[in-house]
């Protein structure tokens, strides 16, 4: 069943055709993402209809058919590269073609051929594709980026195709040289192309401007003359809309515009808008059906203008939305109308993500429903402001949805002012109206004033403190210190607490957010004066009343804190994986015990549920660790992450998981109710709606969030096996985001505008790139291409920085300089050129001065030349000492002239080096100059140092050469050799700076070593290392290592806690061991006992002996563990089973003596091989056990559970045995008896009283204290049940000679159909959906009367079949006496009365607030018809059940009195549970002649007497008559 509400996801940007309107006007598509979502609007408002899926990635084109009788139609168009035709009647794909090679950008549906699909993509490729043919042809009549085509309402050959350079093409596909028109007048994008809805192109007297030609051109045409006539009927006029913001109107006869639009600055009001975004513009147009002169476009910043195109002058237009706030804030993609009767509609989609309805007879908007662009991380209900839902979404922005709204079922505010990153975290103030705090994914906290009029643009208030990491939960909460120490009347009410990622929770003062938070770590610390590391929190949860805190950790155990100190009250250690979801019973049921239920949620896909009763009355003065929950949820198959109690009922839950379902549980019995399958994606949130107990708003991966009832779901239970596989599947199917290559900004320009737009704003990419940075791929392609050519870069960059003292640029120097022989070669293919290069090297060393050499190498005229001008210039210096010779172009002489000419030529010489790549020549020139200092510097600042530069740095001086090291340090850091570069720090003594550097960079192994062999012992840098490098290790799941590094930081019990993450049975093994060791004799205790639990669960008894003899502490649980296996042993060896486990079991080979009852059996084994000798140890044993409380177990619990804790009361009575406290014993071994009782497993309690009872009770009995009444009615309850188990022994395995009676007596009336699984579980001994024996008693009567025969013809066959005799089985019926007791059955009775009452309550709350929400419905009347028989019908039901109708003081009276007579029953009677009476009254009747006769009598009086409930009347019937 569909979700009744939906908010979907954001229709897609940047499309010129990705939303339409179905022909007959019922639904409107709009693509989302990679789906495309239906809503029908034939209605005043929009309800959601379905959604269409099956395309991989971005949905880019979709239309509707717009063919009489075939409105069902659509087809889309997506970047994986396939155009889909669909049936919306069937949400399901009809035909498919991947005809394209590249992106598909647009795509329409041919108004006149009805199967014809027409697709444009990035290159400029056509396809035609007929789909009943399933044939195709393609056309390519550009070159050019398609945008936008549309095909000819008039023509059914003409398509027309705007281009990304504003070109406009008119193309008729049943030619060959298709092209008509080649239409040029835009310079951008062409957006948006529109034919007019009339032929003809009858002139308008507007139009006149433009088409003052000369008269002897008016009739020419491009393609021929036409005559005027013809002009009129065969043209048609088509509009463009353009990047550059104009809108033509071209006439299709005469190839040419005849009409420019010029879009005014419209003057935009408010509008959620930063001022950088302002000029961006899409200009789509739409011509509306019917209306030749009037034109819809978009406009700046989301207007709407309507243009009538018969005035002149200054075009006249008109705005859309005449009121505030109707119009959209951004800028509108998609326009699409529908004829209605009298009116037209148009439908607009925005980047605001609103979609808008518009009509166009008064220009007003109809009706606007909100979408989001961004995965549901948050709802949550206002506790003051009821039915106002905040959505936290992942676009940045918050949704605030009054659900209760009459008159717009989607009245939804947005919020986005300061926010900027995905909202993760949601809590509404629990007084103060309009107060949201909100948490973001970069771990922002702040509070936002919802109510307040001008809110709608009031920036929220931002705490000062930010978290590390994405903000988890939120949780308004009392004041704890130091918040709540600081005086009266100084500090809040509430305080708020946030926890995140980092595993930190701070308390936020809401009063001075710009004050620092604290956080409450600290106080935790002192109040319990922890020494060892607290663990990483994940979850926060206050009890609604603000006494207690509830802290979910990383490690999967939960802590209770009271308030204010926050004193440790208990640990639960029961998920062993990150707690995701903490929810506490709300305080206002009729059972004020419930409020300490506490449900809790993990990565482990199970639900666990504790009762925190006795833990909060306790007195003791250390804190407990419970390992036992109160209910199990089990069914979800991946991680929970969102719980919430229903506030209609009692302990009915609904969880949300991440296998795409949200499953409604009954807590107490255990039971799935209903799952809902209605999301496409993993759920994230979920909260009950607060006022309809049948609905539940739930958020997902989808970016959608639906409101859904639970009775109109078909499932009961979560999807196992196949279907999770299937849900894997579909959600396989959402886009995969590439991490390269997104959109590249070539193609679409729009991926230029914004890159978080060109995503559609998605933030599924950002999921995925958490680094984008801005830069846009090939940006940053390019940058890696330069760091792989460091030599390129290098001398681009020496150019600036070389040294020479001046320009040589008077050189032309040929290119192939570097040595002779490669001046002398050709010109070759440059590869040849470096195979060369590379010969050469190996025969002779690059010279070191290849200038000069070069230049004493030229022609015989030239070195003449040299020798004249050298002897000038010497002669000249010989004159006039202080002048410099001016060598002019010849520099190579300074070879032979003074020291400053010589400079002057290294310099030149060295620029060439670097010039052409050999920085180390260079390098060398300087050191022959002396000028080691500066090329020391130079090589620093370009990032060139060497190992021998900085080897010889010492040559200028101890500060230089430290200098240098530091230098090379960190140049080897940005070339990612942080190793070496540590080692270098360490050879100028820099060990801090060595060890951090490395920690920095995780090369932990490396900075330990370096830290322990240079440091002092005691150093903090050490534990420091150890233990960031442990949090990483435990990170990336390598727990054994974390461990070690935690035992280096000689913290032993972190190191116990990371081993134990993984769970796994060998883990806890060593974790235990460890403890052991490290001397945490209680944590070692625990962790064993898990492991011991575990090793049960596979049947391993050896082992799990072995785990828990370490410990003295856990010797109580050994003996229940030995007991556990010989009763297993029992069981099986009754019941030997056909089919072969996968484990066998691993039983001890214990010499057992089977001659005695079982106790002894057991004492003995204890005794031999378990070493319990003394009084004492028993009695110790004893203490040890009775201190575990294990919950009642329901007909869901585990059966291995089960048998474990009846293990446990069994092994409570043989120690009284042993001891001989017989009250005791009787307890036990009715606990013992009575869980299997409630566990539903009828077999398994016959066995357990044939094992530990073989002889019924009545040696017990002799053995009590008769004046003790207690152990009397224990020892009574006891007998009954026994007898009970006994009474259907007999009936179902009759003696032969009674079968034939028996046949007789089944009772003709009942059909097969009334039989329930309830004898079936009774026969096949599986506990099935048996519920409480009151409830089933009768069904269970009626249904077995059928089963009898069967019963009777498996005889022989059952294992249990005591051969019966009709002789002994009068005896054994005389046992049964017992359980008709007189009182019992008054006592039963009275609590039946008060049942039935409480049920005729419930269902009167129930029809009431079904009348409600219905009249409301009626007010609204805008949920689809269906729902309201259905709601009728349940009511009409309720009616019958309640026969005649019951005033409210009636029934509150029947209640008072019915609990009064429950009270004058005597108290011993309401402590133990015994069997339904008047069931076994029934059944000794079904018995038949078996049945001795005053038993017979004294049933049949007990069925008249307290058989008033309408339950029995029909089944007593027949006995009575």
């Amino acid at each position: 069943m569909a979700a009744v509400r939906v908010l979907p996801a954001s229709p897609n940007w940047y499309s010129s055709r990705c939303s339409d309107t179905s022909g007959d006007g019922r639904l409107f598509g709009f693509a989302a993402r990679h789906r495309v979502c239906l809503l029908d609007v034939s209605g005043g408002a929009p309800a959601f209809y379905g959604e269409l899926i099956g395309h991989t990635d971005r949905i880019s084109g979709f239309a509707f058919c717009q063919c009489p009788g075939q409105s069902s139609l659509c087809a889309s168009s997506s970047d994986d590269g396939s155009v889909q035709i669909w049936d919306t009647e069937a949400l399901a794909p009809v035909a498919e073609h991947s005809l394209h090679q590249n992106a598909i950008s647009a795509l329409h549906w041919s108004p006149l051929v009805k199967d014809l699909i027409v697709s444009g993509d990035e290159k400029g490729i056509i396809v035609c594709y007929w789909h009943n043919r399933s044939d195709s042809q393609q056309f390519f009549p550009e070159p050019r980026t398609i945008f936008c085509l549309t095909c000819s309402p008039h023509h059914e050959n003409l398509v027309a195709i705007g281009y990304k350079d504003g070109m406009v093409v008119i193309i008729d596909i049943s030619r060959k040289r298709e092209v008509l028109h080649r239409l040029r007048g835009h310079d951008d994008e062409i957006h948006c192309l529109a034919w007019c809805p009339v032929p003809g192109e009858e002139r308008l007297s507007a139009w006149q401007d433009e088409l003052q030609v000369v008269p002897s051109e008016e009739g020419k045409v491009p393609n021929g003359e036409l005559t005027q006539d013809t002009t009129t009927k065969k043209g048609c006029y088509l509009a463009s809309g353009s990047k550059d913001q104009t809108i033509r109107i071209w006439s299709y006869t005469r190839g040419r515009s005849v009409m420019t639009l010029k879009l005014p600055p419209t003057k935009r009001r408010g509008g959620a808008v930063d001022p950088a975004v302002k000029e961006r513009i899409w200009l789509t147009v739409h011509w509306p059906s019917g209306r030749s002169t009037e034109i819809v476009s978009s406009s700046f910043g989301g207007e709407l203008l309507l243009w009538d195109l018969t005035q002149s002058g200054k075009r006249k237009w008109t705005l859309l939305g005449s009121s505030e706030g109707q119009n959209h804030s951004r800028i509108v993609f998609n326009l699409s109308s529908v004829k209605r009767q009298d009116k037209e509609l148009l439908f607009s989609i925005s980047m605001d993500r609103d979609v808008k309805c518009w009509d166009l007879s008064t220009l007003d908007c109809s009706w606007t429903m909100p979408s989001l662009g961004g995965f549901v991380y948050s709802l949550a209900f206002s506790p003051v402001d009821t039915g106002c839902l905040a959505i936290g979404v992942g676009d940045s922005m918050i949704r605030v949805w009054n659900t209760l709204s009459m008159n717009n079922i989607y009245d939804v505010k947005t919020f986005w002012q300061s926010i900027k990153s995905k909202v993760t975290a949601l809590s509404w103030h629990p007084t103060k109206e309009g107060c949201l705090a909100f948490g973001t994914d970069d771990g922002k906290v702040g509070i936002f004033d919802t109510f307040s009029s001008s809110a709608k643009n009031k920036p929220p208030q931002i705490s000062s403190t930010y978290h590390k990491k994405t903000v988890y939960t939120l949780a308004w909460g009392p004041p704890t210190p130091p918040l709540s120490s600081e005086g009266e009347g100084e500090q809040p009410s509430v305080t708020l607490y946030s926890c995140a990622g980092e595993g930190i929770v701070f308390q936020h003062n809401p009063w001075k957010l710009n004050g620092e938070a604290n956080d409450i770590n600290k106080v935790i610390r002192d109040t319990n004066s922890i020494k060892h590391k607290l663990p990483a929190r994940t979850e926060i949860s206050w009890k609604p009343d603000g006494k207690l805190l509830a802290l979910g950790n990383e490690d999967g155990s939960i802590e209770i804190f009271q308030a204010p100190d926050l004193k440790l009250l208990c640990t639960i250690q029961q998920h062993h994986k990150l707690i995701n979801a903490i929810r506490w019973h709300h305080e206002h049921g009729s059972q004020p015990d419930l409020s300490y239920l506490i449900a809790s949620g993990s990565i482990n896909a199970t639900i666990y549920v504790h009762n925190l009763k006795s833990v909060v009355e306790s007195t003791s003065e250390s804190p407990v660790t419970i390992t036992e929950p109160f209910r199990t949820l089990a069914g979800h198959t991946a991680k929970i992450t969102s719980l919430s109690w229903s506030p209609h009922h009692e302990g009915r839950l609904v969880s949300a998981c991440y296998d795409g379902t949200a499953q409604v549980w009954d807590v107490m019995k255990e039971e799935p109710l209903c799952n809902y399958r209605g999301h496409q994606g993993r759920l994230l949130s979920v909260q009950w709606s607060p006022v309809d107990s049948d609905s539940v708003y739930t958020g997902a991966d989808d970016f959608s969030v639906h409101k859904w009832q639970i009775s109109k779901q078909e499932h009961t239970r979560p999807p196992q096996g196949k279907k999770s596989i299937e849900l894997e599947k579909k959600r396989s199917m959402q886009p995969k985001v590439k991490t390269k290559k997104k959109k590249k900004p070539i193609g679409k320009s729009p991926a230029k505008q914004d890159l978080s737009d060109a995503l559609n704003g998605d933030e599924s990419v950002k999921e995925m790139l958490p680094e984008e940075n801005g830069v846009s791929d090939h940006e940053g392609e390019k940058e890696t291409q330069e760091t792989e050519l460091p030599d390129k870069v290098s001398m681009t960059v020496s150019k600036d920085t070389s040294s020479s003292a001046y320009d040589c640029s008077s050189f032309s120097l040929p290119k192939p300089f570097v040595t002779q022989k490669a001046a002398a070669v050709k010109k070759d293919p440059p590869k040849e050129k470096q195979t060369l290069d590379a010969s050469l090297k190996k025969r002779k060393p690059r010279s070191i001065l290849p200038f000069s050499t070069f230049m004493d190498h030229r022609s015989k005229d030239e070195l003449h030349q040299d020798c004249l001008r050298l002897a000038t210039c010497l002669k000249t210096k010989d004159n006039n000492e202080d002048v410099s010779p001016d060598l002019k172009d010849r520099i190579h002489l300074g070879l032979f002239m003074d020291r400053a000419s010589l400079h002057k030529m290294i310099d030149v010489e060295g620029k060439h080096h670097l010039e052409n790549g050999h920085p180390e020549l260079f390098q060398q020139l300087m050191l022959w100059k002396g000028d080691m200092k500066g090329v020391l510097q130079a090589a620093a600042e370009r990032g060139e140092l060497t190992d021998q530069l900085v080897a010889m740095s010492p040559m200028v001086g101890y500060q230089a050469w430290v200098w240098t090291v530091e230098a090379f340090a960190k140049q080897l850091c940005f070339q990612e050799q942080y190793v070496k570069a540590a080692s270098h720090l360490l050879s100028i003594h820099k060990v801090y700076e060595a060890v951090e550097l490395l920690k920095v960079n995780h090369f932990y192994r490396e900075a330990i070593v370096i830290a322990k062999a240079r440091l002092r012992p005691e150093d903090p840098i050490l534990k420091d290392l150890y233990t960031s490098w442990a949090a990483l290790l435990e990170k990336d799941g390598h727990y054994s290592m974390a461990a070690k590094c935690y035992l280096g930081a000689s913290s032993p019990y972190d190191a116990v806690k990371v081993l134990a993450k993984k769970g796994d049975v060998t883990s806890l093994k060593t974790a235990a061991e460890l403890a052991l060791i490290s001397g945490e004799e209680e944590l070692s205790a625990s962790l064993s006992f898990r492991c011991a639990q575990d090793l049960l669960l596979s049947r391993n008894w050896v082992g799990a002996q072995e785990v828990l003899q370490q410990h003295k502490t856990l010797f109580g649980q050994r003996l229940v563990f030995c007991l556990n296996e010989l009763l297993c042993k029992c069981l099986s060896e009754r019941n030997p089973c056909d089919r072969k486990s996968p484990v066998p079991p691993c039983y001890h080979s214990w010499e057992l003596n089977r001659e005695a009852s079982f106790f002894d059996m057991v004492i003995e084994v204890w005794q031999n091989e378990l070493g319990m000798d003394s009084t004492e140890q028993a009695m110790c044993a004893r203490e040890q056990l009775r201190s575990v409380e294990h919950p009642p177990s329901t007909s869901n619990s585990h059966p291995k559970q089960v048998l474990f804790h009846i293990s446990h009361d069994l092994t409570l009575a043989a120690l009284s045995h042993q001891t001989a406290t017989w009250d005791e014993t009787v307890k036990s071994i009715l606990g013992a008896v009575s869980r299997s009782y409630d566990a539903g497993n009828f077999t398994l309690m016959q066995e357990i009283c044939s094992i530990v009872l073989p002889e019924g009770c009545d040696n017990l009995r002799r053995k009590l204290d008769g004046t003790d009444s207690q152990s009397m009615d224990a020892c009574r309850s006891l007998e009954g049940l026994v007898a009970y188990g006994l009474l259907y022994d007999l009936w179902w395995n009759p003696p032969k000679d009674s079968l034939v009676l028996q046949k007789a007596v089944v009772d003709p009336v009942l059909h097969p159909s009334e039989q329930t699984a309830v004898e079936k579980s009774y026969i096949s001994g599986q506990s099935s959906s048996k519920e409480t024996p009151d409830q089933t008693a009768v069904e269970m009567d009626e249904n077995l009367c059928n089963t009898n025969e069967v019963c009777g013809c498996e005889t022989e066959s059952d294992s249990r079949s005591s051969s019966v005799n009709l002789v002994d089985s009068q005896p054994k019926l005389n046992g049964c006496k017992v359980l008709l007791s007189e009182e019992i059955a008054a006592l039963q009775n009275t609590q039946r009365d008060i049942a039935e009452v409480q049920q005729i309550l419930a269902d009167m709350i129930r029809q009431h607030q079904q009348q409600r929400n219905q009249e409301s419905n009626l007010q609204q009347n805008s949920e689809a018809g269906s729902d309201k028989p259905c709601s009728d019908s349940n009511q009409m039901n309720c009616k019958d059940e309640v026969k005649e109708p019951v005033t409210l003081p009636e029934l509150t009276k029947q209640l008072l009195k019915a609990k009064q007579k429950l009270a004058e029953f005597p108290d011993n009677l309401k402590v133990f549970p015994f069997p339904d009476v008047l069931e076994c009254c029934l059944v000794l009747l079904h018995t038949g002649s078996q049945c001795p006769p005053e038993l017979h009598e004294q049933a049949l009086d007990l069925l008249k007497k307290h058989g008033s409930a309408s339950i029995y009347k029909k089944a007593v019937r027949r006995f009575l008559t």
